[in-house]
């Protein structure tokens, strides 16, 4: 895995301490259990789904922190069955973690097929227009192009 140093952005840019925060969260995280999709389903909806076979829906914890979409599962023991041959599907307990835009809402989860979905609902800020600085603002005028004069 490549590691990034974002140190030489940190001289021109203003405001970007969370992208480059979550970019070296992004990169650090190796975990492949258990697989997962996330799929967008119109402009302003996305579901994640999670494969969590094996796993009932008191085993589940779907929940939103600061940002951070968490979804783990923890199975309880079970005594071994005596007509198991073999015991192929995971059990083994797991948190995957997703990091939410600020503007993403989660607005439910479901256990579905062996599957935990999760919904998800972006409300998409209106275009702002660019701000000017108060101290600045105060101090300028409209620009006014000169017209030259033809003679």
């Amino acid at each position: 895995m490549r590691a990034f140093d974002f140190s030489p952005l940190f001289r021109s840019t203003v405001g970007f301490d969370r992208l480059f925060d979550l970019a070296d969260t992004v990169s650090q995280q190796e975990a492949t259990y258990p697989p997962y999709n996330i799929e967008r389903t119109d402009e302003t909806h996305y579901r994640i789904t999670v494969a969590v076979a094996g796993f009932a829906e008191k085993d589940l914890n779907a929940e939103v922190r600061e940002g951070v979409l968490t979804v783990s599962g923890k199975r309880a023991e079970e005594a071994p069955r005596t007509g198991t041959l073999y015991r192929g599907i995971a059990g083994r307990s797991f948190e995957r973690r997703f990091q939410l835009a600020e503007y993403v809402e989660v607005r439910g989860a479901a256990l579905e097929t062996a599957c935990s979905t999760s919904s998800l609902s972006a409300s998409y800020p209106k275009r702002r227009s660019p701000a000017a600085s108060p101290s600045m603002a105060a101090k300028s005028r409209p620009f006014r192009p000169k017209r030259p004069d033809y003679a």
